[in-house]
């Protein structure tokens, strides 16, 4: 039976980030809304608490029935989950008038207690926090402290229970993966047996089981999600799949007959669908990025429903859903964080079952399967894309023109950064989570190119690193590939005469500009 610990999501920014680095520890984790919690599951060996948005005394706090697991499981609550806990058994939780943000460091912690095994003295921590606990519940006692927080953490001496008032799963606590490896490889008891190869084995025989000698169709958009849960899905039932790769005509230069090449490399069955006249028609003379998507992902459903009912004999629609889609799009707050169009059900005149195989894996873990079933490095690689692609990297309407200016303009990006070997050999490219180019079509730069005055439009190039795009930070490209890529595409690009970079992080500022 596969281990799982539950993460009880209290509306927490990093919630997603506690799970993957559960899962980088080679245990499978499933994060569910807070009031939520399974009943009856013997896989689960231990439950974390999320952070929250909220305070404990807010009257739209989130609250938990605590004993559906505190007692049963080891558990573990992370900032508002740790005053949570103190304030629903008798400890104080008090606003203080002042948010607690911002580095700090244990200067005192309990070196016998388990869940600190390993951590150096004066270890850095990360608090986000307005509230603070100012009294534990009488069957703990305090074993973490910072010079301004005396119950950064705490611990039961009943029930297997912990709880840190600081975030161990951010970056800026240092020991943060030390103390989750603690608790869910030492304490909970994790076998550490989640894996892409255990994943690939047990999805292709789930997949066979659930599908059985039906036929499957798949949309595929060239990314790496689709690509992955089309190469698993071929594994699993080979000729019984058809993709669909659907051209709206915004994608990047030759993409469209180079994905073409790569899939057949891999042996799949792909109807290829060239729709673009259909997509410029309906987006002309639209400047609102929220239409424009809208548009775009109407039209998407139309021309795929299209190909789909001819063929008649389709019982399943697979989809290359990853875990953070569903997550974003079932926010426990309200606030969708963004809308997908591959969630949320099918059309209802498909009468198609869903099939989604990759719905547990974070994009990290996709890439890690991708390697395992032996898929080409580049296009395991390929940064994440737009699903409406440069539609929106266009600032303002669309037509074939600018679409071409961007293409030729991101074409030399995109290679130029492939082409560039970094110290430790590898190329640029995979230096980078995801880098575009954006025309400011709303915008034209006066330039001067031989004797003549130029009046054209400025072109903006976007790199950031991150780990899964929640929060990202602006590359910090080298000058001398920076002054090549300006001076090829001013050169080479009818319609630029200026280029700028984007220093923008995540937050305040999104990856994309619309």
């Amino acid at each position: 039976m596969q281990q799982k610990i539950i993460i009880l999501d209290f509306g927490s920014q990093t919630t997603q980030l506690i799970g993957r680095r559960v899962r980088e520890l080679d245990t499978f984790c499933e994060i569910l809304p807070y009031n939520k919690f399974p009943q009856n599951d013997p896989s689960i060996i231990g439950v974390i608490l999320s952070g929250s948005p909220y305070s404990v005394h807010d009257k739209e706090a989130f609250k938990v029935d605590l004993s559906q697991f505190v007692g049963k499981y080891p558990v573990l609550g992370i900032c508002y989950g740790a005053q949570f806990i103190s304030y629903a058994n008798g400890g104080k939780v008090e606003q203080t008038g002042t948010r607690e943000y911002g580095r700090a460091n244990l200067q005192q912690f309990d070196v016998e207690n388990p869940l600190f095994k390993g951590f150096e003295p004066n270890s850095q921590v990360w608090m986000s926090h307005g509230d603070t606990i100012t009294a534990i519940p009488e069957d703990c006692r305090v074993i973490a402290s910072t010079a301004d927080v005396k119950f950064a953490a705490y611990a039961s001496t009943k029930n297997p229970l912990w709880a840190v008032q600081f975030h161990p799963e951010v970056f800026h606590t240092s020991d943060g993966k030390k103390l989750l490896k603690n608790f869910v490889v030492d304490i909970c008891g994790s076998r550490q047996e989640w894996s892409p190869a255990s994943f690939v084995e047990s999805t292709v025989k789930e997949i066979r089981e659930q599908v059985g000698n039906d036929r499957v169709i798949l949309g595929l958009s060239g990314g790496v999600d689709s690509s992955v849960c089309a190469t698993l899905l071929n594994k699993a039932i080979g000729k019984n799949l058809t993709c669909i790769f659907v051209d709206h005509g915004m994608l990047r230069k030759n993409e469209f007959n180079k994905v073409m090449e790569a899939y057949k490399g891999l042996g799949l069955n792909v109807i290829g669908v060239d729709a673009s006249e259909k997509f410029f028609k309906d987006l002309e003379g639209v400047t609102d990025p929220e239409k424009k998507r809208k548009i775009i992902g109407r039209d998407f459903v139309e021309v795929f429903n299209a190909e789909a009912k001819k063929i008649t004999d389709a019982k399943w629609l697979a989809q290359g859903t990853i875990y953070p889609d569903r997550i974003e799009s079932l926010s426990i707050t309200g606030m969708v964080i963004k809308s997908h169009h591959n969630v949320g059900g099918l059309p209802k005149d498909m009468h198609l079952q869903l099939c989604e195989p990759l719905k547990w894996l974070f994009k990290d873990e996709v890439r890690r399967v991708g390697y395992q079933l032996e898929m080409p490095e580049r296009l395991i690689k390929r940064h994440p894309f737009p699903g409406p692609g440069l539609a929106v990297r266009i600032l303002g309407d669309i037509t074939r023109e600018k679409v071409r200016i961007l293409q030729d303009a991101d074409d030399i990006y995109i290679e130029e950064m492939h082409n560039y070997t970094m110290p430790d050999g590898t190329s640029l490219y995979d230096h980078i989570w995801q880098a575009g180019t954006v025309l400011l079509s709303t915008i034209r730069s006066v330039g001067v190119m031989g004797d003549e005055r130029t009046y054209e439009h400025p072109v903006a190039l976007r790199a950031v690193t991150s780990t899964d795009a929640m929060t990202a930070d602006w590359a910090h490209l080298p000058y001398d590939f920076m002054a090549k890529v300006s001076n090829e595409i001013i050169n080479k690009v009818k319609g630029v005469n200026r280029v700028c970079y984007d220093i923008s992080s995540k937050p305040p500022s999104t990856i994309e500009w619309e």
